[in-house]
């Protein structure tokens, strides 16, 4: 039966930012979806529940599945993983965030809440995610500008407590085969991390929107972490 690779999009995002990377799975005759979870955040905390329900809602219901994520989507993985049960054959943390084995986490680490508390305006919603950052910056990570366009017109304005919310870290969702790829110097300590847990990790340098620059090397990466060795 074949593999689905589920592409699975931070939701400060949106799912154009592994579009191309889906298309070129397809092309190599493997399955993908991305899932849209642009929309989490409508009805307030606790928003993992919802990420779990868009992945699940996108997946097809049988087959084995190989699950990829981009940035904090890392942190859902786990509980992403519990709902799709077994199914799950692979986890590959694309310059994501690499959760414990067990326990409690949110989306933002303590010291990075004053930033975004700055950011935040009066009714605690923060800007786009690419408007937190020098116009410089963006077009760096995102140099066509139609692609900047539409990354930029697609995303949400999450409230403040996205980044505070407690997300469940079910035990032994690492139980299956896990890998890392990285991408830029930003996920430097996420790499780490996967290779002292003894994960494969393959270096892809490039920013951290690096799968809509270079989709087709992207692909092969994560079809040879996501195979056995």
């Amino acid at each position: 039966m074949q593999t689905t690779f589920v592409l699975v999009h931070s939701p400060s995002v949106g799912p154009s930012t592994w579009a191309p990377v889906a298309e070129s799975l397809e092309r190599r005759g493997h399955a993908a979806v991305v899932p849209d979870l642009t929309g989490i955040s409508a009805g307030g905390a606790p928003y993992w529940p919802r990420v779990v329900e868009a992945v699940r809602a996108a997946t097809p219901s049988d087959g084995p599945v190989v699950l990829v994520a981009h940035s904090n989507a890392g942190f859902f993985l786990p509980v992403i993983k519990e709902g799709l049960g077994d199914r799950v054959v692979a986890c590959v943390f694309a310059d994501a965030h690499v959760p414990p084995g067990e326990g409690l986490i949110t989306t933002a680490e303590k010291e990075f809440l004053p930033f975004l508390r700055d950011l935040a305006g009066p009714d605690g919603v923060l800007p786009r995610w690419t408007d937190w950052w020098d116009e410089e910056d963006v077009v760096a990570m995102l140099p066509d500008p139609a692609v900047r366009i539409r990354v930029a017109g697609e995303q949400p304005r999450l409230p403040l407590d996205y980044y505070t919310q407690p997300i469940p870290v079910p035990a032994g969702w690492d139980e299956v085969r896990c890998s890392c790829l990285w991408y830029s110097p930003g996920y430097s300590a996420a790499a780490e991390r996967a290779a002292e847990r003894g994960w494969p990790v393959t270096r892809l340098p490039g920013l951290h929107l690096h799968q809509l620059i270079d989709p087709d090397g992207v692909t092969e990466a994560l079809l040879k972490l996501s195979r056995k060795s």
